[in-house]
C-alpha cells in the first residue's frame, strides 16, 4: 500500500467513502490499471448498513417491479463473480403468515420470469451459473411435504431444497402460515468477507491508494481539477487533486453534494438488525422471510443464519428494524437528509446497552410468533446498523446505481450492495476511461480479486468482525462450498 508524506498528491480518480460502493469501485478501477485514491473516514472498509442478503432476484420485496427484480438478479450474479468468497450458499424460504393479506401464489409469475432471465444469462455466459441450476431456482412446498420433512434428520451438508427445509419444518408453527411455501436460491452475503475481499485486493493493487482514517473537509472544482481538502490519520490537513471525483459516501452522499454545489434529491433511512444466539447451531437453517406489512405490528420478520447458532434478525416494525423518524428526505437548502439526533447519536457514538437488549428481545419475540422455540434465543452482540440512501423520492426503490454531473463528478447511489459493480462499470463507460472495455469479462479483468483464497478472506473477515465488536460467526463461511 502506498504511503503519503507530501501535503499534496494527484490521482486520476478520487473516491470518497469506503462502503460497498466505494470499495467496489476502487477494486474495479485499480484492477483496470487506473490510478485511484480511496478516502475513508473510518478505520476499515464496508462498515455500514446491515447487509446479509444477496437479493438475487429481489423476492424478499413484494412491492418492487419485475424489472427491478431482474436488475437485482443480474447485478447479484456479477457481484458473486467478483467476490466469490463472500457468499453463503443457502436458500431463502418465503412464507406468508395468516396475519398477512397476501397470497403465496402471487409470487409465482415473478418467480417464473426471474427463472427465465437467469437461464438466459447462463446461456449467454456459463460463468453466470452461480445461483445453482436455473431449472431449480425455486421450489414450492405444500404443508403435507413439510410435515413429512419434519420427521427427517438433516444431513451434515444439505444439498437440496428438501434437506435445507428440514429445520424449518421441524420448528415453524405450520398452522401460522399459508401455502405453498417458497424456497428460492437467494443466497446470503457476508458483509465482513466482503470487507476482507475488498481490503486484500486494494492492498495488492499498484494503482490503488487506500487512505483510512481520512476525513474530507471540502471538495472544490478548480482549474478543471477536483481539489479535496482532508484531514489524514495523523490529524494533518492535506490536499488531493483528481481529474475525476466519485462520491460514494452512502447516506452522507448529500454532504459532498453540498460541498461541491451539485444538488440532488434523495431519501435516507436508518435501519438496524439484531444479533442473537439460538440453540447449539447443529441444524443448518435457510434464511427465512415471514412476509408482513411494513411499519405495522405484523411487519416482515427475517431470520438470517450464521455459524454455530448465531442468527441475525430483522423485524419491519418501528420497535425493531425501523425507527420513528428514521426515513427522512433532502430539502431545498441541502442535499443531505437530516436524521433525528437520537439516530445520529447511534451512528456516531453507538448504542446504549439497555436499548440493545430491549430491541433485540423485541426482535426475538417477533420471530417467535412463527418459530415458537426461538423465544429461548439470547442477545449475542450489538446491532448491525446504518443509514441507507435512496435516490429520488420513491422509498420502495431498490435497484439503483450511479448518476453523473458534467464536471467529472459521479454519485454512486447504491441502495443494495449488489448494484455497486454495475455502477462502477457505468462510470468506466461514461467517462471512457478504458479502451475496448468489456465489463462482462469479470474474472479476466480482476486477477487480484480472483487470486484470493477462501481461507485468506475468512481469516481477515473474522478479525474484522471481532475488531468491530461482533461475534466471528458472522464472518465464517456457511452453506454449500
Amino acid at each position: 500500500m502506498k504511503t503519503h508524506e507530501s501535503a499534496s498528491q494527484s490521482v486520476k480518480i478520487a473516491i470518497i467513502g469506503g462502503g460497498v460502493s466505494g470499495a467496489t469501485a476502487a477494486v474495479h478501477l485499480g484492477e483496470l490499471g487506473i490510478d485511484v485514491a480511496l478516502l475513508e473516514k473510518g478505520p476499515g472498509l464496508v462498515n455500514g448498513p446491515p447487509i446479509c442478503h444477496l437479493h438475487a432476484g429481489g423476492n424478499l420485496y413484494r412491492e418492487i417491479s419485475e424489472q427491478q427484480c431482474i436488475e437485482l438478479l443480474e447485478q447479484s450474479i456479477a457481484s458473486v463473480r467478483l467476490f466469490p468468497h463472500t457468499i453463503n450458499k443457502r436458500p431463502t424460504v418465503i412464507a406468508v403468515p395468516h396475519t398477512d393479506t397476501g397470497c403465496p401464489k402471487e409470487l409465482l409469475p415473478r418467480l417464473k420470469r426471474i427463472t427465465s432471465s437467469y437461464q438466459t444469462l447462463v446461456d449467454q455466459d456459463p460463468k453466470n451459473h452461480v445461483l445453482g441450476d436455473p431449472k431449480q431456482y425455486y421450489r414450492l412446498f405444500e404443508r403435507e411435504e413439510l410435515e413429512l420433512l419434519a420427521g427427517q434428520s438433516q444431513p451434515d451438508t444439505p444439498t437440496s431444497f428438501e434437506q435445507w427445509l428440514i429445520p424449518f419444518a421441524k420448528s415453524v408453527d405450520l398452522d401460522s402460515i399459508k401455502y405453498p411455501v417458497v424456497a428460492v436460491n437467494e443466497y446470503g452475503w457476508s458483509v465482513f468477507r466482503l470487507a476482507a475481499s475488498a481490503t486484500l485486493t486494494i492492498q495488492q493493487s499498484k494503482c490503488s491508494r487506500l487512505m483510512l482514517n481520512s476525513t474530507l473537509l471540502r471538495a472544490q472544482r478548480k482549474d478543471e481539477c477536483w481539489v479535496l481538502t482532508y484531514k489524514d490519520s495523523q490529524g494533518d490537513v492535506k490536499e488531493l487533486h483528481a481529474e475525476y471525483l466519485i462520491n460514494a459516501c452512502g447516506y452522507q452522499t448529500g454532504q459532498v453534494d453540498d460541498s461541491a454545489e451539485l444538488p440532488r434529491s434523495r431519501l435516507v433511512e436508518f435501519k438496524a438488525a439484531y444479533v442473537t444466539q439460538w440453540g447449539n447451531g447443529q441444524a443448518q437453517w435457510p434464511e427465512v422471510i415471514f412476509h408482513g406489512e411494513r411499519g405495522t405490528l405484523n411487519g416482515m420478520a427475517q431470520l438470517t443464519p450464521y455459524a454455530d447458532g448465531v442468527f441475525q434478525l430483522h423485524g419491519m416494525t418501528e420497535d425493531i428494524t425501523l425507527f420513528e423518524g428514521g426515513l427522512v428526505s433532502s430539502c431545498y437548502q441541502s442535499s443531505h437528509p437530516k436524521l433525528p439526533e437520537v439516530l445520529t447519536n447511534k451512528l456516531e457514538k453507538g448504542w446504549q446497552p439497555d436499548v440493545v437488549q430491549l430491541r433485540t428481545e423485541r426482535a426475538i419475540e417477533h420471530v417467535a410468533r412463527y418459530v415458537p422455540s426461538f423465544d429461548s434465543a439470547k442477545v449475542a452482540g450489538k446491532p448491525l446498523y446504518g443509514a441507507q440512501q435512496i435516490p429520488g423520492r420513491d422509498e420502495t426503490l431498490r435497484a439503483a446505481d450511479v448518476t453523473f454531473e458534467n464536471e467529472n463528478y459521479a454519485r454512486m447511489e447504491v441502495v443494495k450492495g449488489s448494484s455497486a459493480l454495475e455502477a462502477a462499470s457505468k462510470i468506466i463507460e461514461h467517462w471512457s476511461l478504458v479502451e475496448d472495455y468489456q465489463p462482462e469479462n469479470i474474472e479476466q479483468l480482476h486477477p487480484l480479486s480472483m487470486s484470493l483464497t477462501e481461507e485468506q478472506v475468512e481469516t481477515l473477515a473474522c478479525e474484522l468482525a471481532i475488531s468491530r465488536g461482533y461475534p466471528k460467526q458472522l464472518a465464517i463461511v456457511i452453506g454449500e462450498r
